[in-house]
């Protein structure tokens, strides 16, 4: 099979590797089309180190472990490859990081104002169609370029609005300002899927001091601009594979589940929701080249050029791969 590494100047080498043979609990999947996100980059970048890291996939079942029985070879894997990671990771925020908000099975009828910074990338785009599901409202969604889009996916009958971060971030605190006394004058969550050029100092000008709950997904290195009264956390989809989730609450009350349960039924979830159509992918734009592509692509994340959109390669438009038979 054939594998994308990538270095940390972004190039990518095309390397043939042997097909993995699963283990018990493991499936292997024959890629049709792979997505890309912008951890592809910069764990290389960051980390000056070369890496294959390649989360979103569609495909077809290739071979399962002994202990699987809910997948078999054959069985596709569709509309994957803009959904895994970004629709985890916004789950993982809105219900395994903050408290108290609604799950989409036990919908809110109150209001519940939540802020969602970098609206229109795959993550905040998720967060707002999961919001949607919980009846979480008025969403005061962030954005730019991708505004077109995010008006696609709020419900302003329920006090949705879009701000524009273009026109600065003065202009933007006095509208968060003003967005936040239109939704009651208190706001407690706020979902930052940018967690970088000052999301989170605008956030925290205008999110409660005394009850907030702010969650990033990236590291905050400047921690100390963070009110210590607003409770903050890190939103990393990785963490859906532990057993328990380390935080505060699940401490207090002893629970003997944790985030992998909780992935189990989210990607469950998901699935349903595709199958009955109330639930959908990322906008996507197939880059040209397969594999070949990748660089490319990496390059435009990295430089801000995406909007809205996730970028997916044809594997069987790589150079020396047969094209793939799905039936």
């Amino acid at each position: 099979m054939k594998e994308a590494i990538v270095q940390p100047d972004l190039e990518v080498n095309i390397v043939d590797s042997p097909i993995p043979v699963p283990k018990d609990d493991e499936v292997v999947i024959k890629v049709v089309v792979s997505g890309s996100n912008p951890k592809d980059w910069k764990r290389p970048v960051w980390s000056n180190t070369a890496h294959n890291s390649g989360d979103d996939i569609a495909g077809v079942v290739h071979q399962v472990g002994r202990n699987v029985h809910e997948f078999k070879p054959g069985d596709r894997v569709a509309e994957a490859a803009s959904i895994p990671l970004a629709a985890m990771t916004s789950a993982m925020g809105l219900y395994q990081r903050f408290t108290n908000l609604p799950l989409p099975w036990h919908a809110t009828t109150k209001s519940i104002p939540l802020i969602i910074y970098g609206a229109a990338s795959a993550v905040g785009a998720f967060a707002i169609k999961l919001a949607q599901l919980s009846n979480i409202h008025p969403l005061i969604c962030v954005a730019g370029r991708g505004i077109p889009f995010v008006e696609s996916l709020i419900d302003k009958s329920k006090g949705d609005v879009i701000l524009d971060y273009r026109e600065g971030d003065d202009k933007l605190v006095q509208n968060l300002k003003s967005a936040v006394e239109k939704a009651g004058g208190k706001v407690e969550y706020a979902f930052d899927a940018v967690s970088e050029n000052g999301s989170y100092v605008n956030i925290c000008k205008v999110l409660d001091h005394n009850t907030g709950q702010l969650t990033n997904v990236l590291p905050v290195k400047d921690s100390d601009v963070i009110p210590s009264s607003i409770s903050q956390s890190f939103t990393m989809v990785g963490a859906v594979h532990a057993s328990m989730d380390k935080n505060q609450f699940q401490k207090e009350t002893g629970s003997k589940t944790g985030n992998t349960d909780f992935g189990f039924v989210m990607f469950r979830f998901f699935g349903r929701g595709l199958q009955e159509g109330w639930f959908s992918g990322h906008p996507q734009e197939v880059v040209p080249g397969g594999l070949a592509g990748i660089s490319s692509a990496l390059k435009n994340l990295k430089d801000g050029k995406a909007s809205a959109v996730k970028y997916v390669f044809k594997l069987d438009e790589t150079e020396g791969v047969d094209r793939y038979n799905t039936n």
